[in-house]
């Protein structure tokens, strides 16, 4: 009888990290399950092409990894970097790279962001922080429960790209 594993939520809490931001460390740690199996064994070539005025895989692997990036740098009330403004910039134009490479740096991001949750403490969450040159009101739980939730929105955008272009090489 084949085993299945609950999904990261019903695990437990997560070693270190704040009972406030377990939510989100469990969003984060469930869309790294799920982009790990998801592009398994996707084809390199198939990384920057686009569908049905979908973005690309690749799009939403570099994208993911720059957005958590740059959230954690603002949560810290930091100014991004010229190498994270670069970064974004760039986060369109394809990469001369492989998806274990692009899966490998998401990875990378993730525990570096769960690290920076376990730092955190629950009582500088309501904190009040800017994002952007516009300097727009959030805070540090704002900050971070939306690097999850928009980590998980462009999981479900890269799961529909990923399908369609699994479906087009099909026919």
């Amino acid at each position: 009888m084949e085993q299945t594993v609950p999904e990261v939520w019903l695990r437990g809490p997560i070693n270190d990290v704040p009972t406030l931001l377990q939510p989100a460390a469990h969003a984060l740690l469930q869309a790294l399950e799920e982009i790990q199996t998801l592009m398994t064994d996707f084809p390199d070539r198939l990384l920057w092409e686009k569908r049905a005025a979908l973005a690309s895989p690749g799009f939403h692997l570099l994208h993911i990894t720059g957005v958590l990036h740059r959230l954690c740098t603002y949560a810290l009330a930091k100014p991004l970097s010229a190498e994270q403004l670069a970064y974004l910039k760039e986060e369109t134009i394809p990469h001369d790279c492989t998806t274990q490479y692009l899966v490998q740096q998401v990875e990378r991001q993730v525990q570096i962001t769960i690290e920076q949750f376990k730092t955190t403490s629950e009582a500088s969450l309501a904190e009040p922080r800017t994002v952007g040159r516009k300097a727009l009101p959030s805070t540090v739980q704002g900050l971070l429960f939306h690097a999850a939730e928009h980590t998980m929105r462009h999981l479900g955008q890269l799961l529909v790209t990923v399908k369609v272009l699994q479906a087009a090489r099909a026919v």
